[in-house]
């Protein structure tokens, strides 16, 4: 039986994240992994194939409906060739994999695969091709998420489909219908949308996005509306059923009035819950709680002392990001050093067109915790570099102390967001205020001179360009 210091259950960004940083600190590391290829939800069926697809569309689009006001003329019609968009998103899929697999072994990392179970809290068993066990002094789980579901709902994996099937559909739906105005939903909804989908988005609560800044919600969903998205929140769906190729999603309206969509595929995307089934944790002595998600204290750990748990399958927001940081965090709480881990400042990202990023504390949470605030906010349009790029949507919005000018939360939906939004981090990382980052220069032509406008504004309003 071979021994090690760490194992890891799970490869997504959170568990190779922790493997990787383990064995950089000098501990003998096995990974397990239950699938064939490494890189978990994130890498196979999540971020990274759904941003490829985004991006092969937005450049589909852009032929379409862009490149003659650039001057860019193309002969003929332009077409989708929706197999060869498949083959290259998996061929980005393969490539950043693969890249994992050269990081284990870079990293003297053991790779396991098949499913690993507990048979205490130092034994585990791996059943793959062959079974094997293995003894761990630590473990660290990592076994992150799958798609949620309403429980009246036959997810069926043809017509009334997950995000891992929407990735691999070998036809553009006539009407595709998406229940959850989330990040899953609205970015794989944006995909058919640009290659001719008519796109219903169903949403329970009273706007999309809806945990994040209402002010993003309000004008993603002003954009979509001009894309012919049709958006119904505040629509509780109530069933969703098949007849041959057609799909009827029922939904009651806030008036409580029927409301019946009718289409040929149905995109389930209500969440994702987090996954710990077959990892017989009752026999390790950890503890899952009332959602199912493994209980950890402060330092990420487990009920059972020499368990930890990061990513999706404990509290929290489901982000990659945020598993690779805790990732790291319980490595080093393991070789006795003393991290620490802003959960305030891990961003969120919605990777549609435009981008929409956040970070810290929204208007509705300072007015609910009664903290007085100012707010600071400019428009995408108002830059040349938009201007010059056609991405003229959007803003940025930084909400500062009122007595401290402390950067409380920034809000942004525009071209380049996902990437803006690292800036307002490293700024309220070192607890700058809205003037420090006023007074910092910006290259000019370029979207981040939004964020200093915006805390100009914030700044007795004192905007330049408005």
């Amino acid at each position: 039986m071979n021994s090690y210091d760490v194992a890891v259950i799970g490869s997504g960004p959170g568990g190779y994240v922790a493997a990787i940083r383990c064995a950089q600190l000098g501990m003998k590391t096995a990974i397990i992994e239950k699938y064939n290829t490494l890189g978990g939800t994130c890498l196979n069926v999540g971020c990274i194939p759904s941003k490829a697809l985004l991006d092969s569309s937005h450049h589909y689009e852009d032929a379409v409906k862009h490149f003659k006001d650039h001057g860019i003329d193309i002969p003929g019609d332009v077409k989708v060739n929706l197999e060869q968009m498949i083959a290259r998103k998996q061929a980005v899929v393969d490539q950043t994999t693969s890249g994992i697999d050269f990081l284990m072994n870079k990293n003297k990392i053991d790779v396991y695969h098949g499913m690993g179970s507990f048979k205490d809290s130092t034994h585990i068993k791996i059943e793959g091709e062959e079974t094997t066990e293995i003894e761990a002094k630590s473990t660290i789980i990592a076994t992150g998420s799958k798609p949620g579901n309403l429980p009246f709902i036959n997810i069926d994996k043809e017509r009334i489909i997950t995000s891992t099937e929407a990735l691999k559909l070998k036809e553009i739906p006539k009407h595709l219908i998406v229940i959850g105005g989330g990040v899953i939903g609205l970015e794989l909804g944006q995909v058919y949308r640009r290659l001719g989908s008519e796109v219903s988005i169903v949403e329970y609560m009273d706007r999309i996005i809806p945990t994040m800044d209402s002010g993003l919600s309000k004008e993603l969903n002003k954009v979509f509306k001009k894309a012919k998205f049709k958006i119904n929140v505040s629509h509780k769906v109530k069933s969703v059923e098949r007849n041959g190729d057609n799909v009827v999603v029922k939904a009651d309206n806030k008036k409580g009035e029927e409301v019946v969509f009718e289409g040929d595929y149905c995109l389930v995307s209500v969440g994702r819950r987090p996954y710990t089934d077959g990892l017989n944790c009752e026999a390790a002595g950890v503890a899952l709680n009332d959602r199912g998600q493994v209980e950890v204290n402060e330092h990420l750990q487990t009920t059972a002392s020499n368990i930890y748990a990061i990513g999706d399958v404990v509290k929290g927001a489901m982000l990659a990001h945020k598993a690779e940081e805790e990732g790291v965090f319980v490595a080093e709480i393991l070789a006795g050093q003393k991290p620490h881990i802003n959960y305030n400042l891990i961003p969120g990202v919605v990777y549609t067109w435009p981008e929409v990023a956040s970070v810290g504390k929204t208007e509705e949470e300072l007015k609910e915790s009664g903290i007085a605030y100012k707010a600071g906010q400019f428009p995408m349009r108002a830059l040349g570099r938009s201007r010059a790029s056609m991405d003229i949507d959007g803003f940025v919005k930084i909400l500062a102390d009122k007595e401290t000018d402390e950067v409380l939360g920034v809000h942004m939906i525009g071209a380049r967001c996902a990437d803006l939004i690292a800036e307002a981090v490293t700024a309220m990382e070192f607890r700058a205020s809205a003037e420090d980052i006023s007074r910092m220069s910006h290259a000019h032509p370029t979207y981040t001179e939004a964020i200093k406008e915006a805390a100009l504004a914030a700044t007795d309003d004192r905007a330049l360009h408005i």
